[in-house]
């Protein structure tokens, strides 16, 4: 491997880890917000609510950032004799609810929980094209 394939790894395998970060920061941003969930579907209050939202939006910026990220690897993986793109669903929009109620705190928990099976995913996925990447260099 030359200089310059040894060069285009390595920016690969930058922007997989950029992309890991902010993946697992919304992750554990993501199931914060689904144990506040639970609480103010057990009852919770305005307090209870508040930092939810405040979980969820702060998952929400995250998943923009891992997004772009996610396109800069993909840029970075065409340089790389040998890796092929990442193929990931596009990821969900955490809307921000300002209903409250039993049968919408569900509904949220619900949307949670999808938006953190989407994060495994997409972490598994980069994870592995990191493997590779790092296998080849």
């Amino acid at each position: 491997m030359n200089d310059i394939e040894r060069k285009e790894v390595k920016e690969a395998i930058d922007a997989a880890d950029n992309a890991l970060t902010h993946l697992g920061n919304a992750r554990a941003y993501l199931n914060s917000a689904g144990n506040w969930g639970i609480l103010d579907v057990l009852g919770g209050n305005t307090i209870t609510w508040l930092f939810k939202h405040g979980k969820m939006s702060k998952a929400e910026r995250e998943i923009d950032e891992a997004k772009r990220a996610l396109e800069r690897l993909n840029r970075e993986l065409k340089d790389v004799k040998g890796c092929s793109s990442i193929h990931i669903d596009e990821f969900l929009t955490i809307a921000d609810v300002f209903l409250d109620g039993f049968i919408v705190d569900l509904w949220v928990q619900s949307k949670i929980s999808d938006a953190k099976k989407q994060c495994d995913e997409a972490i598994r996925q980069v994870e592995s094209i990191r493997s590779r990447l790092l296998s080849i260099r």
